[in-house]
């Protein structure tokens, strides 16, 4: 067989299989067409654009419009979308569960106005591409909780539930959102708020509230979120009359106070409807404005209000009154000062006179850049950037700073200043250090130390203890690890006291006395060396000086990490502190560093074993740490 042509047979099979897939794809299964066939209605809801519900002589009219339902008629207004959505939901599940064929209701024409189906007063038609007939309902029927259904030029007659019925069977106020607004807490980029005290204005910058109005300072996030908040999720509870009426009887001629929400996410140029006018932002106001009136005499825990973007009055809870009471120092960040620690790169602790800490973030650690890059202690400086973000203002002393000696801010005592760093210049940032925040520490007075951020006007007053916290020394930054070995590679230990003690690791990894007689104690040469190979630092204390007790020390270890002993190591413990730790030092490294008074107790077991004990042991080699 030529083998064009059985090529072509092939392509034409394939085609038929593909064919046939398609088209039963397409085709409703058995499951299905039953299903379809025992509805009331089958239409696709996505197609659906619009309801019209008569009742009586009462029409309403409900249309999809940018994803988001509306009331036309009779009054136009914002749908509530869950009620209508459910509604359409009930539509597409409605089920016949009986059916009075055409032939019968022919013999018998009274049987239409018997199910109350002749001329019934209410119908529903929905609007769309696909759409069904209009549904008309009838009366309830014998059957407990159906009811007569028949579909517009339809011979038939249904039994069916009386769910949709109750779906639509409403006035139209109660097809209207109750929530006040779709816009959401987050959305809002701006507010202007006008109570009787004055006008206030907020301003969203990243993911920060800044008060612009009547003063420039940080605000509370938090704080003017739950602000935001009550009017994004308030709910009407009445409609009392559109806005174009006289707005005297309601307070809002004259509005006691009003707040406007802003949502600069909008797009230029959106054409948004608004009652029966459409505003095109980008030329017009894009805000949302509540206006806040008087309390009706009938119900005081409400009060009447007016919606702009809804061109209605209705009433919400008398709580939203509380708004009016706000003021800007009701708003304002307390806290000390705002770090964005996603730039954070650099920390200078600088206090005239005392020293100078400059704290340098390498590769996901903390360095000391004055110190040659020497290791810092990441997490002191993490428990310093989450005191200084939790740290807040005792008081507002002075909006504008301008006596700076009187709060000895001319000269601080303490200054800390926060950077970012680029090693390299590029299209957005020049190579170097970049500040963005600092503070200035002045002089205490009673229970307080006044401060000052460097970018802002104001003056504060904060905890006298918190300067504690922020130690200007370096040494006192170094990392808490003081050694990093394993137990396995310390080979000679030295051990000074009424009678030196020396002893060394042999070729066979067991120990053996060098100075010293005896039996070993096994368990506290180990505990020892486990103590002394991952010793840590509680703090450290800065400087030595002749308080931390080394002129007479309460313990000096010596000890080598290589086998020809050249990598020799020395620790010596002095006075014990107030808190029960104590002051040690190291060779190599500057300063004292406190330990605990758990780990000085184990670098002080004795190392010989008690003359009780069997004579056995005095031989007995302590077992290397490695496996």
């Amino acid at each position: 067989m030529n083998w064009r042509y059985t090529l072509i047979l092939a392509v034409v099979a394939l085609a038929g299989v593909a064919y046939f897939r398609f088209f039963e794809m397409k085709r409703p299964s058995t499951e299905e067409a039953r299903q379809r066939a025992q509805n009331v209605v089958n239409f696709d809801r996505n197609k659906i654009d619009g309801i019209v519900i008569k009742n009586g002589d009462q029409q309403i009219e409900i249309r999809r419009r940018d994803n988001k339902w509306r009331l036309e008629t009779p009054i136009k207004d914002q749908a509530d979308g869950a009620l209508v959505e459910n509604l359409l939901s009930d539509l597409e599940n409605w089920q016949k569960e009986g059916s009075i064929p055409a032939k019968a209701i022919e013999a018998d024409k009274s049987k239409l106005n018997e199910y109350g189906l002749n001329n019934p007063k209410l119908k529903l038609k929905l609007l769309g591409q696909g759409r069904p007939p209009e549904i008309w309902f009838g009366k309830d029927a014998a059957l407990e909780g159906r009811m007569y259904v028949r579909l517009q030029n339809s011979k038939e007659t249904f039994l069916a539930k009386q769910s949709v019925r109750k779906d639509v069977d409403k006035k139209p106020e109660e097809f209207r959102d109750r929530k006040l607004t779709d816009l959401t807490t987050a959305q809002v980029r701006r507010i202007t708020l006008k109570t009787p005290a004055g006008e206030m204005e907020l301003e969203k910058k990243a993911d920060h509230w800044d008060i612009i109005k009547p003063l420039r300072a940080r605000a509370d996030d938090g704080k003017v979120g739950d602000l935001i908040s009550q009017i994004t999720s308030a709910r009407i509870q009445q409609f009392v009359a559109d806005d174009r009426g006289d707005l005297r009887p309601y307070g809002l001629a004259e509005p006691r106070g009003s707040i406007t929400l802003f949502d600069e996410a909008q797009k230029k140029d959106q054409k948004v409807e608004i009652g029966e006018s459409i505003k095109v932002f980008g030329r017009e106001n894009k805000g949302q404005t509540l206006q806040i009136g008087n309390v009706p005499e009938k119900e005081k825990d409400q009060i009447y209000v007016r919606f702009t973007p809804r061109g209605s009055v209705y009433t919400l809870p008398k709580k939203t009154d509380e708004i009016l009471n706000t003021k800007p120092a009701d708003l304002r960040d307390n806290h000390l000062v705002r770090i964005d620690t996603n730039i954070l790169d650099r920390i200078t602790i600088d206090a005239p006179g005392k020293g100078k800490t400059v704290l340098a973030r390498k590769e996901g650690n903390w360095t000391i850049a004055n110190r040659n890059n020497a290791p810092a202690d990441s997490g002191a400086v993490q428990r310093l950037i989450d005191t200084l973000q939790n740290e807040r203002v005792r008081r507002f002393v002075e909006d504008v700073a301008s006596n700076l000696p009187k709060y000895g801010l001319d000269k601080p005592q303490t200054q800390l200043t926060f950077s970012s760093f680029a090693s390299e210049n590029t299209a957005e940032t020049k190579a170097g250090e970049e500040p963005f925040a600092g503070v200035a520490f002045g002089k205490p007075e009673g229970d307080s130390v006044y401060a000052r951020l460097t970018d802002e006007p104001f003056v504060v007053a904060v905890r006298p203890g918190f300067l504690d916290q922020i130690s200007p020394d370096p040494l006192q930054w170094q990392e808490s690890s003081i050694f990093k070995f394993k137990p396995e590679q310390i080979h000679r230990l030295s051990v000074p006291a009424e009678k030196e003690l020396l002893l060394e690791r042999d070729q066979n990894n067991q120990w053996h006395w060098l100075k010293g007689s005896g039996q070993m104690n096994q368990a506290n040469v180990q505990s020892l060396l486990n103590t002394l190979a991952s010793l840590h630092a509680v703090r450290w204390l800065g400087a030595t000086t002749p308080q931390h007790g080394f002129e007479k020390p309460q313990l000096v270890l010596g000890f080598t990490t290589s086998p020809d002993n050249k990598a020799s190591h020395k620790l010596a413990v002095g006075a014990q502190n107030n808190d029960g730790t104590w002051c040690a030092r190291v060779d190599g490294r500057e300063g004292t560093f406190a330990i605990s008074n758990a780990d000085f107790s184990a670098l002080k077991l004795p190392l010989e074993a008690q003359a009780a004990a069997s004579p056995s042991l005095a031989t007995t080699p302590i077992p290397s740490a490695t496996p």
